[in-house]
């Protein structure tokens, strides 16, 4: 039995080897500048560290995966070009994009090269899919976090395009890939610069014991003494309402967990899990590999007696963003 691909994040080099020492099939990844989707300062790879990491990995078996999957503007496209480039001569074992130029560039440079279609463009549906797999051959897509076990079974069906689908971590409002959110405000926008809130326009103020986050002076929450903030983006930004009571807009802070339905995740075929968070610490890539790999491991020795174990929900309800887990779109209400 083919057993599903576990793909962990890392943000820089000792994370990538938390991953690999921890249970990861594959490490995904990105370079330190505009041309991923976590473009934050002081994370990612530069191309030293990055060659470091693939043999850090590949020497024990295990893949890395690289992204290039924001989209360049006007006449920036030769940065893009030049991280596909690089990854080639890194010998990454995929390069994940969304933006249509760059797919093209760099399936006719490199005709063999194996290409990943990003979460960030957004394609759901079996009829892009396989316009992608047509037009640019793509062997894999990062499915965004909008179906349904029942929709990706279905999916399954329809493509033979490799599913990868979101299993612990960030939960936004669904619309991945399509979020203009934070560049309403900031001017700067998710897609270009890779940062759904660049740090550049992020201030933590502390004001009468209580702590103030602003975007671009836009208040997006504040927090008194005992309360924790959530990664502070638009969407998750707690608003004054006219009672002059704080109110969340968008959506309440939730993280996905999808220990509980491994097994219909797995039922429905899919190829790959992956667990959110290349901006997170070394830390919690070590804990929420080895919990995920514990849990894949156990549904594959016993899958009728697959339970839940307490240890992993102990583990992963400690990194939680927000009040409580969720399973997404994963499970129709």
């Amino acid at each position: 039995m083919k057993k599903i691909e576990l793909i962990c994040p890392a943000g820089n080099l000792p994370s990538l080897k938390a991953a690999i020492d921890n249970g990861a099939d594959v490490v995904y990844t990105g370079f330190n500048d505009a041309t991923n989707a976590r473009n934050f300062e002081g994370l990612n790879f530069t191309h030293d560290e990055l060659r470091q990491g693939i043999d850090y990995a590949n020497k024990l078996g295990k893949k890395v995966y690289l992204a290039v999957n924001t989209f360049p503007q006007m006449d920036t496209y030769q940065q893009w070009y030049k991280s596909v480039d690089n990854a080639i001569k890194l010998n990454a074992d995929a390069i994940i994009i969304a933006n249509l130029g760059i797919l093209k560039y760099a399936r006719d440079k490199y005709p063999h090269v194996n290409i990943h279609l990003s979460v960030q463009a957004s394609s759901s549906n079996y009829e892009s899919i396989n316009f992608y797999k047509k037009h640019f051959g793509i062997k894999r897509v990062v499915l965004p976090r909008v179906l349904t076990v029942r929709a990706i079974k279905d999916l399954r069906a329809k493509t033979d395009v490799e599913l990868e689908v979101f299993a612990l971590g960030g939960l936004c409002i669904n619309i991945e890939g399509r979020c203009y959110l934070s560049s309403f405000v900031t001017g700067a926008s998710t897609n270009t610069e890779g940062a759904c809130s660049p740090s550049r326009f992020v201030r933590f103020i502390n004001q009468d014991k209580k702590l103030k986050i602003t975007l671009n002076d836009v208040v997006l929450n504040e927090l008194g003494q005992d309360e924790t903030s959530p990664y502070p983006t638009c969407c998750k930004g707690r608003y004054v309402t006219e009672s002059g009571e704080y109110s969340y807009a968008f959506e309440e802070p939730e993280s996905l967990n999808i220990l509980e339905i491994i097994p219909r995740i797995i039922d429905a075929d899919v190829d790959a899990l992956k667990i959110e968070g290349r901006q997170r610490t070394k830390a919690y890539v070590a804990a929420m590999t080895k919990v995920m790999r514990e849990a894949v491991d156990s549904y594959y020795a016993n899958p009728d007696g697959f339970r839940v174990k307490q240890d992993w929900l102990l583990k992963t309800n400690a990194t939680f963003e927000g009040s409580k887990p969720a399973l997404g779109c994963y499970v129709e209400k």
